[in-house]
């Protein structure tokens, strides 16, 4: 119940009932971390979906993750922040796949809430309503950050080569 009115204010909670927002706040975990706090790390399995509730997060990617064994690779990257009513990890519950990115706290207490993917997973099978508009709102999001990122893909390419750029 304390997690109510934060939980309706959130995009991927959007249009839910308070039925539907009652449960799943019975199945969030509250996180506390402080600066600089490694909450997830790029390359390792996670289920689990976070909002943030306070603070801020740093998305990360480390490029040696990729790079041939021997050749230098560059520093790991920031390329976004995130702050309170945004959520990460959408991914891993849809794919059980292993993390994209690292996410560290970015700010002093960073409070998250984190919901598994197996809690919610269970009550979208128990309430099929319940699970159609989260599934939709979880799309959603997901296609906002892929258009972003590829926005910012194109502008930095542009910027790295300028003459490219129509005249």
């Amino acid at each position: 119940m304390q997690y109510l009115r934060f939980l309706r204010d959130t995009d991927i909670f959007y249009g839910l009932s308070r039925e539907h927002l009652l449960a799943i706040a019975d199945v969030c975990q509250e996180v506390c971390c402080e600066e600089g706090d490694l909450i997830v790390a790029e390359n390792a399995h996670s289920d689990e979906l976070y909002i943030i509730m306070k603070g801020r997060v740093e998305i990360i990617i480390d490029p040696s993750i990729i790079v041939a064994h021997g050749q230098r690779a560059p520093a790991p990257t920031g390329i976004v922040i995130l702050r309170s009513g945004q959520t990460f990890g959408e991914i891993g519950l849809v794919d059980r796949g292993l993390r994209s990115a690292s996410a560290c706290a970015g700010a002093h207490e960073t409070r998250l809430l984190s919901i598994s993917r197996q809690d919610l997973l269970r009550l979208c099978e128990e309430d099929y309503e319940l699970g159609y508009k989260l599934m939709r709102n979880i799309a959603e999001e997901l296609a906002f950050k892929v258009r972003n990122t590829d926005l910012m893909l194109r502008e930095r390419l542009l910027w790295q080569f300028p003459s490219r750029l129509k005249k």
